[in-house]
C-alpha cells in the first residue's frame, strides 16, 4: 500500500542503513519503542515530545538525546527521522527534515528494519493485539525463546514495552488505523479479528476488509497465518486464504500460507471449550493436534483466553516452541498497563482502568467488569476517542457500555483530530438505555462528580485511550481523604 505520505510495500532498510535516528514524539507509546530499540540497536537516537513525561526520562537516562518541544533545531545530525501518521506535515521538526532531504520513515518502516534478518510475528486487530503480543512475549520468553518484542502497552511486571532479545525472533504489535501493517512481511501473522474500525482513514468496511486480506498476502513464503474463527471478519480472512490454496501471487513469488484458526467455533482448528472467568483469573480447555491442556490465566475474561491461544498457535506452530512450556508462560503472564488494570481500592470502591476505544474492545471490558462486580454496582466511565470514532459508533459505543449500572461520559479527547461541529461525547449518552447517565462535559470537575456518584462496594471501571486514565487515581485519592 502506498499514502500520500509512505510506501509501506518499499523494502525494509538494513538498520545499519538507518544512521542517527530522531523521533518525533518520543514518548508514545509505538515511538518510545522503536526509541528503545533503536538504542539497543546501536544507532545515535534524538527525540522530542509536546511534554515531559517519565517514559522520556527513562529514554534519556538510556542514552536518548531527547528535547521537550519541537524545534527545528532539533533534527540537527539526524540521518533518518521516524514519525507517526498522528504527526502533522506543518510540524516544524517534519517540515526541517524534508527540506534538508533527511530519511522520513514510519514508525512500522523502523520497526520493519530493526526486525530485517529476523523471523518475525507481526499481530493485528481491531480487538486484542496488544494482550496477545504481550502475551507471545511473555510465552517465548519463558520457553527460552528470548524474543525481540515491541508493543503498544508495557507489561505489567517489567515495565518494558520493547526490547532487542538475544533471539532469533521478533514480536510486534502490528497497527492496521493507518495501513501501516503492510510494512513488515513477517513469517508469522495473528489476526484476532476484523471490524469496521478506522473508517476516517479507509473510508468503508470493505476497505478494511482488504487492507487485511494484503497484510495475509504479505506472510513470507512458507509463513503461518492465525486466525480466529469467532470473529466473522477473521473467519472470513481465513476461508480467502484457504480458499485459494494459501497461494497469492505478488513480487514476483508465489506465497504458500498456512493457515490455523482457533475458537470456540467447532470449525475451529485449535478449540477451546469449557472457558470460565472467575475473579481476576480465566481458564480453559485448549486442545490442539490431538492434545488438550489446561489453559489458566491470572487476567480474566473469555477474550483474553482466545488472545492466549493465538499466542500459543503463534509460539509452538509458528516458532516452534514447546507446548507445555508456553502453557506455563501464559500462565505466568500477568497483565498489560492499561488493559484491565487494578489502580486500587478505598472507601470499598474498587478501580480498573482499560485502554478500551471501539465498540468491540469496549463491550468485551464492560462485559469482563460486570461478572467481576457480581452483585455490586458497576460504575463505568468512558471517554470517546477521535470525533470521526464518536460520530460513526455512538450507538454501538453506548451498547456496550449499557450493562453497568452507572454511566458517565466525558467529552471526546481528540488524539490527532480537530473538532467537528455537534460530535461530543453526549452522542454516547443520549443512545445510553438503562443506566444512571451522567454527561461531564468538564474534564477538570470529573474526578469529584465521579467521587461523589460511588458508593461503597462499586467497581469503577475507566475507559478509553485518552487521559481518562488519570482519573482512576485522582479518584482515588478522593475517597481516601473522606472514607471513614
Amino acid at each position: 500500500m502506498t499514502t500520500a505520505r509512505f510506501d509501506y510495500g518499499a523494502d525494509p532498510l538494513p538498520v545499519g542503513d538507518l544512521g542517527a535516528v530522531h523521533v518525533i514524539g518520543i514518548g508514545g507509546a509505538g515511538m518510545s519503542a522503536v526509541a528503545r530499540l533503536a538504542l539497543q540497536a546501536g544507532c545515535v537516537v534524538s527525540g522530542s515530545d509536546a511534554r515531559d513525561s517519565a517514559v522520556l526520562a527513562a529514554l534519556s537516562e538510556a542514552g536518548a538525546r531527547v528535547s521537550i518541544g519541537h524545534d527545528a533545531r532539533n533534527i540537527a545530525g539526524a540521518d533518518t527521522v521516524v514519525i507517526s501518521s498522528a504527526v502533522r506535515e506543518d510540524n516544524v521538526e517534519l517540515v526541517a527534515a524534508r527540506a534538508a532531504g533527511r530519511r522520513v520513515l514510519h514508525r512500522s518502516q523502523a520497526l520493519a528494519a530493526i526486525a530485517a534478518g529476523r523471523r518475525s510475528v507481526a499481530i493485528a486487530g481491531a480487538n486484542g493485539k496488544t494482550t496477545t503480543t504481550a502475551m507471545l512475549t511473555v510465552a517465548l520468553q519463558y520457553a527460552g525463546a528470548e524474543p525481540s518484542f515491541a508493543i503498544g502497552g508495557e507489561l505489567a511486571a517489567t515495565g518494558a514495552n520493547a526490547a532487542l532479545g538475544t533471539g532469533e525472533t521478533m514480536v510486534i504489535e502490528a497497527d492496521e488505523s493507518d495501513g501501516s501493517f503492510l510494512a513488515y512481511r513477517p513469517d508469522v501473522a495473528i489476526v484476532t479479528n476484523v471490524q469496521p474500525d478506522h473508517l476516517d482513514f479507509y473510508g468503508t468496511f470493505e476497505a478494511v476488509q482488504e487492507a487485511y486480506l494484503a497484510f495475509a498476502e504479505s506472510i513470507r513464503p512458507g509463513g503461518l497465518l492465525v486466525a480466529c474463527a469467532d470473529d466473522d471478519g477473521s473467519a472470513r480472512l481465513a476461508r480467502r486464504i484457504a480458499d485459494t490454496g494459501g497461494v497469492a501471487e505478488g513480487r514476483g513469488e508465489v506465497r504458500r500460507i498456512r493457515v490455523v484458526t482457533y475458537g470456540t467455533d467447532e470449525t475451529a482448528d485449535v478449540r477451546l471449550r469449557t472457558l470460565r472467568s472467575e475473579g481476576m483469573h480465566a481458564q480453559a480447555v485448549l486442545t490442539s493436534a490431538g492434545r488438550e491442556h489446561e489453559l489458566r490465566l491470572a487476567v480474566p475474561g473469555e477474550h483474553n483466553l482466545r488472545n492466549a491461544t493465538a499466542a500459543f498457535i503463534a509460539a509452538t506452530h509458528g516458532c516452534g516452541a514447546e507446548q507445555d512450556a508456553v502453557i506455563a508462560g501464559l500462565a505466568s503472564y500477568t497483565g498489560t498497563r492499561r488493559r484491565f488494570e487494578p489502580k486500587g481500592e478505598a472507601g470499598g470502591v474498587t478501580i480498573i482502568d482499560d485502554y478500551a476505544h471501539n465498540p468491540g474492545k469496549v463491550a468485551a471490558v464492560v462485559a469482563t467488569a460486570r461478572r467481576l462486580a457480581g452483585a455490586g454496582r458497576l460504575v463505568v466511565v468512558f471517554q470517546p476517542h477521535l470525533y470521526s470514532r464518536t460520530r460513526d459508533f455512538a450507538q454501538a459505543l453506548a451498547s456496550g457500555i449499557e450493562p453497568a449500572d452507572v454511566a458517565v461520559v466525558l467529552d471526546v479527547y481528540a488524539a490527532r483530530e480537530d473538532p467537528m461541529p455537534g460530535v461530543t461525547g453526549e452522542l454516547v449518552a443520549r443512545h445510553l438505555r438503562g443506566p444512571e447517565v451522567h454527561y461531564v462535559s468538564d474534564r477538570t470537575t470529573a474526578a469529584v462528580t465521579i467521587a461523589q456518584l460511588t458508593k461503597p462496594g462499586d467497581l469503577l471501571l475507566t475507559v478509553g485511550a485518552g487521559d481518562v486514565t488519570e482519573i482512576g487515581p485522582a479518584v482515588l485519592e478522593l475517597l481516601g481523604a473522606i472514607a471513614p
